[in-house]
């Protein structure tokens, strides 16, 4: 049997589903002086807890990747999840939430599981993340690859302007390619956060090394497409469920203020 972990990060106790494949973590734990009772603290083993103000729910996968034996690991949100393509909107959000053993059959033939393309439709992500934080950290970010793998930079470039991508860090992936997705990306983190230092964030902004870490997971994937390390028929798109309504029309108009008078996003939609 197909062994898989999924966490689920989260700063706080939430409804978690009840399936064995799922793992809520508590990510962030580091800086906090009281755990959730019955979740996994990120803060154990090799872990990066420390960092999840600016690194978001990376710090939850880096743990999973460090502290973790599976076949499959996985990420997804406490309050966002992959939906099982077999429950359409007439079912309650969370009883659209994919369970262990479909999973299992799914991946029986596909190495890399993905959320369906967030699309941007009149913005690039370049131009999306220029007028919504602040376009000096994927500059930084292009310099750091320029450097350390520049094999990877048309696949950075083409990335930036695209109007979709693979969005919120959120993934299931064989072992190996975890490891190999894991160790390119965190090894450009820290590189970016020391060209940024200088630079002063309110709290909403300063969680740029997680929006990063969204994009860099595009690039790496572009990139073993395009070396063929990766094919087309090993992916699958999965529906992204959303357990709390969402204020589309809030969302929206922040995304047209962002684009047309460049007015910085100051929290999440």
């Amino acid at each position: 049997m197909i062994d898989i972990k999924i966490i689920i990060a989260t700063t706080k106790e939430y409804r978690v589903p009840d399936d064995p494949v799922y793992l809520p973590v508590e990510v962030g734990a580091a800086l906090r002086d009281s755990r959730i009772q019955g979740y996994t603290a990120d803060d154990t083993g090799d872990n990066i807890s420390v960092k999840n103000g600016s690194y978001c729910e990376l710090t939850g996968l880096y743990w999973a990747w460090k502290n973790l034996d599976a076949d499959y690991i996985g990420l997804v949100h406490y309050r966002r999840y992959f939906g099982s393509p077999e429950r359409d909107y007439d079912y309650e959000p969370f009883d659209r939430v994919i369970g262990g053993e479909e999973l299992r059959q799914i991946l029986k033939d596909k190495a890399i599981l993905i959320p369906g393309k967030r699309k941007y439709y009149i913005e690039t992500i370049k131009s999306h993340y220029a007028h919504t934080h602040y376009i000096s950290q994927l500059d930084d970010t292009r310099r750091v690859i320029e450097k350390k793998y520049p094999g990877y930079l048309d696949s950075f470039d083409r990335v930036l302007n695209r109007v979709y991508g693979y969005m919120f860090n959120m993934m299931i992936m064989r072992r190996d390619l975890v490891d190999r997705y894991c160790s390119w990306m965190f090894s450009i983190l820290p590189e970016v956060e020391e060209l940024q230092k200088d630079n002063a964030y309110d709290a909403y902004q300063g969680r740029y090394i997680g929006r990063i870490g969204e994009i860099l997971f595009n690039v790496w994937l572009d990139h073993e497409l395009t070396e063929g390390t990766v094919s087309e028929d090993q992916i699958t798109e999965l529906p992204c469920v959303h357990i709390e309504r969402i204020n589309w029309i809030k969302k929206g108009w922040a995304f047209l203020a962002a684009k047309v008078f460049h007015m910085k996003y100051k929290h999440s939609f």
